[in-house]
């Protein structure tokens, strides 16, 4: 699947300078490789898919899911399905958790570039 299509150039654009507070609040521990040294990349596009925050290292997707995911759970379990017949791993949140439970997130982004194979 092609890396951030033009396309989605103005969409990927619209959603970071709209982005939740949760979104907001992950940005400050991943940006300018603060986690393990790892870059990650917001609204990146993989296909047709935005992720949220996007590790090409790792290739590695991190999706906070507020209340439109809770609706739409059946579209984001095909959406990752397809995600990791291209190699790549989806770690799914809620918003709350970021919120609430920020280290234990990092510890599992941690954790997961420690066990890659």
């Amino acid at each position: 699947m092609k890396s951030n299509r033009p396309e989605l150039k103005s969409r990927r654009k619209r959603l970071r300078n709209y982005s939740t507070p949760a979104e907001c609040e992950l940005w400050k521990y991943l940006k300018s490789k603060k986690v393990c040294g790892l870059k990650f990349r917001r609204q990146h596009s993989i296909g047709n898919f935005i992720l949220d925050f996007y590790c090409p290292e790792l290739k590695l997707g991190i999706e906070l899911d507020g209340e439109y995911h809770i609706c739409n759970e059946d579209n984001d379990s095909i959406r990752d399905r397809k995600l990791k017949q291209q190699g790549i791993t989806i770690l799914r949140y809620e918003n709350l958790m970021v919120f609430e439970h920020i280290d234990t997130l990092i510890d599992e982004i941690e954790d997961f570039n420690t066990n890659r194979v």
